[in-house]
């Protein structure tokens, strides 16, 4: 892989999408306040301006948050080109894998409240068994999962587009997991929906792992994952602008996404899927700031605590797991680790057909920060998402 420091180079490549050629578009950045007005350009609009226009980026959203409050929430550029709506706070943009962070809280909670232990097997919450068959008495267990050490291989998920264009997939996610990972499921494949690895020994990005913590989740809080999340992490928060499902985010805030085919944008229909906890979410930049200061401040923003302060240490603590790729410099419990800008930070990037997206942490100054885009990677977007990101860590409430 040429680009090294981003888990969405990774994913992009196995999903095997189009390449794409680039071409310049200018478009006007437009940097908005909290209420999606037009603000003063200053050096930081005219910075973010620059490297959207260099990336070819229609639409863009950023967030800051320190010290466990959100300082800056701006929007620039178009969630519609055609119809030129332009980005505001507010847009509703696919976060894609950087749901995962997410439904990782969402497990930690049920550890806080005992409900569970990260070195226990996951299989005795199940309705169905699992095991490796290349390891059939090696347990899989819930680190594992978290840290994508289970053997759990995403092989056969690449294989099958499992997406729903412009709607909510129909297959539940019990279906899904049940139809990949029981020897009797319709796309069941020991050599291919698990690793050779014995479980726990090797990194291997696993969204169909994460699919199984969010089913698990629901099992043992007898609550769908969705509902948990709203009540203790959205609620709590003041995030009422994040949703799990297609239906259930205004069409007239979201951002169209966008891919890059013979050197033009074209729009995308939305997709949905059933692996629904692995990257489904829909959230918008003044939402997702609250949980990135929480996420930067030992699990606490604006006063409310959504993990205790040991936890999130927890979940930021790196390991480095053999086959870990060299672009990243640690695995966390749902988060990762890599260099910006020379610096080791937690983070976490998510891509899809029209989708860019990612959130760094600096725990050191209790900081984070989101980037939102609406079209698909290329190489200088990701260098354009590197560099914004390192200047926002950088400067104050203002810009």
């Amino acid at each position: 892989m040429t680009d090294p420091d981003t888990l969405d180079a990774f994913l992009m490549q196995r999903r095997r999408l189009m390449g794409a050629g680039l071409a310049a578009l200018a478009l006007p950045a437009m940097g908005k306040n909290r209420s999606g007005h037009a603000t003063t350009p200053d050096a930081f609009d005219t910075f973010v301006a620059e490297q959207m226009r260099l990336a070819n980026i229609p639409g863009l959203a950023v967030g800051l948050a320190r010290e466990g409050n959100v300082r800056l929430v701006r929007g620039y550029g178009y969630a519609n080109i055609e119809k030129r709506r332009p980005v505001t706070v507010d847009t509703q943009f696919h976060i894609a894998s950087i749901t995962k962070t997410v439904t990782a809280a969402a497990i930690m909670q049920l550890a806080d409240d005992g409900r569970l232990t990260l070195d226990e097997p996951v299989a005795r919450h199940l309705d169905f068994p699992l095991n490796n068959p290349n390891h059939p008495t090696a347990p899989i267990t819930f680190r594992e999962l978290l840290t994508h050490t289970s053997s759990l291989s995403d092989a056969k998920y690449y294989e099958i587009d499992f997406r729903v264009r412009g709607q909510d997939a129909t297959l539940s996610l019990s279906d899904f997991l049940k139809n990949y990972l029981v020897p009797t499921g319709s796309v069941y494949s020991s050599d291919k929906c698990f690793s050779k690895a014995m479980p726990g020994s090797t990194w291997d990005y696993s969204n169909v792992g994460y699919a199984l913590l969010g089913y698990l989740a629901s099992r043992i809080a007898a609550k769908d994952m969705r509902q948990q999340t709203r009540e203790r992490i959205f609620a709590p928060l003041g995030m009422h602008d994040t949703h799990w499902r297609l239906s259930d985010t205004p069409r007239r805030r979201s951002a169209i996404p966008y891919d890059m085919i013979d050197g033009v944008l074209k729009p995308l229909e939305p997709v949905g899927f059933p692996d629904w906890p692995a990257g489904m979410l829909r959230s918008s930049v003044a939402d997702f700031t609250r949980f990135v200061a929480a996420s930067a401040n030992g699990g606490t923003a604006q006063g409310v605590r959504i993990l205790r302060s040991e936890t999130m240490a927890q979940m930021l603590d790196m390991q480095t797991p053999i086959g870990l790729p060299d672009w990243l410099t640690g695995q966390g419990l749902g988060w990762m680790a890599s260099r910006l800008n020379g610096a080791v930070k937690p983070n976490h990037w998510g891509g899809d057909p029209g989708v860019f997206t990612a959130v760094y942490l600096d725990p050191a100054s209790q900081a984070g920060v989101v980037l939102f885009s609406n079209a698909s990677a290329s190489s200088q977007s990701k260098s354009a998402i590197r560099s914004i990101a390192s200047r926002l860590l950088s400067v104050d409430a203002h810009g």
